[in-house]
């Protein structure tokens, strides 16, 4: 059996090179699932307060050490959740996770929701990211 991440982007739907529509896990492997991930160091100091760029570039750093973490590499990441706060510019965190999203060999399916707010007022944006590492053993 042959192990992969498969991406599709049907004609019949919208293709953007920043995400893709469709990814489907095949083979055995891990399936990471990353909590939902923001601005905030591991000793609790809050990065770009006020800044949606910034906190975005942040929090992808955390979800890179999350995957290294679990053993995985950039390019097994095929799945981020977005939740931006109301009222921020989400250009200005796109155009910052492009240097981020320019590093996977596919980009991943995407999903952005606008929400009221996050549990601390002062994160403006938090990422959900899922993964699924192949089992090397089971490569072909």
């Amino acid at each position: 059996m042959s192990n992969k991440i498969e991406f599709i982007n049907p004609d019949e739907l919208l293709k953007n090179p920043a995400f893709s529509q469709i990814a489907i896990t095949k083979g055995s492997g891990d399936t990471i699932y990353i909590g939902g991930q923001n601005a905030i160091t591991k000793d609790l100091e809050i990065i770009g307060k006020g800044d949606v760029a910034l906190q975005t570039e942040y929090v992808l750093k955390n979800i890179e050490i999350a995957l290294e973490a679990s053993g995985a590499a950039l390019d097994d990441l095929f799945k981020l959740t977005i939740y931006i706060v109301q009222d921020q510019d989400v250009r200005k965190g796109f155009e910052c996770a492009q240097s981020f999203l320019q590093k996977l060999k596919n980009p991943p399916i995407v999903t952005g929701v606008i929400v009221a707010g996050l549990v601390n007022p002062e994160y403006l944006v938090e990422i959900e990211a899922v993964a699924f590492k192949l089992d090397v053993n089971e490569i072909v």
